[in-house]
């Protein structure tokens, strides 16, 4: 534990200095301005890997963007840990919201950060907790501690639903194949309580479309004879909850993992107050699904929610139109158990089904995933935690996540491996928002903790 903290503490600076760097390139997958840097990034990762240690590093040409592969084999009697992470961002709007440019890293200190963190787009999500793997696999090689094999898989569309990752995944099992999969892709409680996710929401997220007239209309001289495309989007999408915000698809929640109340009981652990939670958002009061709390509403219950509305005239002044069409986009975090691909067809059956008559309805699907739920009594759950332990002081606290990752599902169909997310990120961090950023604290921690991973790991599977 000592020579790890020394060796981080002697390297403090060189590695906020290369993250750094690393966050300068606007890596943003979903906008194809951007794609000469998300390839110059990929071409970043690769260096870095290879100067951690890594003996194989190659990027793999996908039918989008890349995937860097690296590896380091010891011995291959021993297991064999994949990394996983993302080099890619989402985009940085709307500028005028972020204190700093968010492609110009700053560090800045915060009331929860004292010691600093680095304000960028990417920080925390994912450049900065995929770096913290990268740092501890170059302690370990320059120690001579890492105590097994280990393969790295960084990509570059994981914020544009991984459609290359599965394409790739199902090519390379042998090349992929391992006893663990690790992920640094969460967060947890805070910097004096540490978590390990074991549960993940799944998603289904579509598109919709309501067309009416073949054209926009005069408001005087249409208005009350034709149906109205924003109008009757607007009711659909009410419809869509009940006064008890129950989801009123049918068929919805029949396959809905219902925990147990000693389940719920030992959720209840993680620190929550909920006067604070409102603060911090600046709410007057909570909302949600009728006999659940807070930290049940956002993790272990499904949701429905409109992400983008859209249609008629929005533009400055008055233009007074009965829109043609209207348009929302509309997310599911679907909960273990529930398909996301039968989730979305019970959607667009229902949504259609409601429709008025003088309106057509379209349901585009965007893309999806799977839930997942990590077993707490499993030796990759065992290491973690007795990592977080060594390093903090105090036993991690298992949590689920409202958010989704589905490429972790894909990972234990495919590759028949568990996944650990030993996240180092916080709530507060503002990912996929202005002004997100990690704290140095938290960085530096994670390369601190990660390589005492390896080694419980190794210990625990003998």
């Amino acid at each position: 534990m000592n020579a790890i903290k020394t060796y981080v503490q002697e390297n403090k600076a060189r590695f906020i200095n290369e993250l750094i760097e690393l966050l300068k390139i606007p890596s943003v997958s979903a906008d194809p301005a951007y794609s000469q840097d998300v390839f110059n990034t990929a071409d970043a990762v690769k260096l870095s890997l290879k100067n951690a240690g890594c003996d194989l590093v190659e990027i793999c040409d996908t039918p989008g963007y890349p995937i860097v592969y690296g590896e380091k084999t010891i011995d291959k009697s021993l297991p064999t840990v994949l990394v996983y992470g993302h080099y890619d961002v989402q985009p940085p709007d709307p500028m005028e919201l972020w204190t700093s440019p968010p492609f110009e890293p700053v560090i800045k200190t915060t009331a929860i950060h004292p010691e600093g963190a680095i304000f960028a787009r990417g920080a925390c999500d994912d450049k900065g907790q995929m770096y913290m793997h990268v740092k501890a696999l170059e302690y370990m090689v320059q120690s001579n501690s890492l105590p097994c094999n280990v393969k790295f898989m960084i990509e570059g569309e994981e914020e544009v639903g991984s459609k290359s990752l599965s394409w790739f995944v199902e090519r390379n099992q042998e090349k992929l194949k391992c006893d663990v999969i690790l992920i640094s892709d969460t967060g947890m409680i805070s910097n004096q309580q540490p978590s390990i996710t074991t549960g993940l929401r799944g998603l289904s997220y579509v598109e919709v479309e309501v067309t009416g007239p073949n054209r926009d209309l005069h408001s005087g001289l249409y208005g009350g004879a034709v149906a109205n495309p924003i109008n009757v989007l607007s009711k659909m999408i009410a419809s869509l909850h009940d006064e008890n915000n129950h989801i009123t698809i049918p068929g919805f929640y029949d396959n809905v993992e219902e925990l147990s109340l000693e389940e719920r009981a030992e959720m209840a652990k993680a620190p929550f107050n909920l006067e604070n939670y409102k603060k911090a958002l600046e709410l007057n009061d909570i909302y949600g699904e009728t006999g659940y709390v807070t930290n049940e509403r956002n993790s272990i219950r499904p949701t429905l929610d409109v992400n983008g509305i859209w249609g008629g005239y929005t533009g400055e002044g008055a233009k007074t139109v009965i829109a043609s069409k209207a348009f929302a986009k509309i997310s599911m975090r679907l909960v273990p158990n529930q398909d996301w691909e039968n989730i979305t067809e019970l959607f667009t059956k229902h949504f259609t089904n409601i429709a008025p008559a003088g309106v057509t309805v379209k349901v585009t699907p965007h893309h999806g995933g799977q839930g997942y739920v990590t077993p707490t009594d499993s030796i990759g759950y065992k290491a973690a935690n007795m990592a977080y332990t060594e390093t903090f002081g105090v036993p991690a606290i298992p949590v689920r996540s409202g958010g989704s990752i589905p490429i972790v599902a894909l990972f234990e169909k495919e590759l028949k491996s568990k996944t650990i997310l030993m996240g180092f990120g916080l709530d507060s961090d503002a990912i996929h928002s202005p002004n997100e950023h990690f704290g140095i604290f938290n960085y530096l921690k994670g390369i601190e903790t990660i390589p005492l991973f390896y080694k419980y790991f190794v210990e625990l599977s003998k």
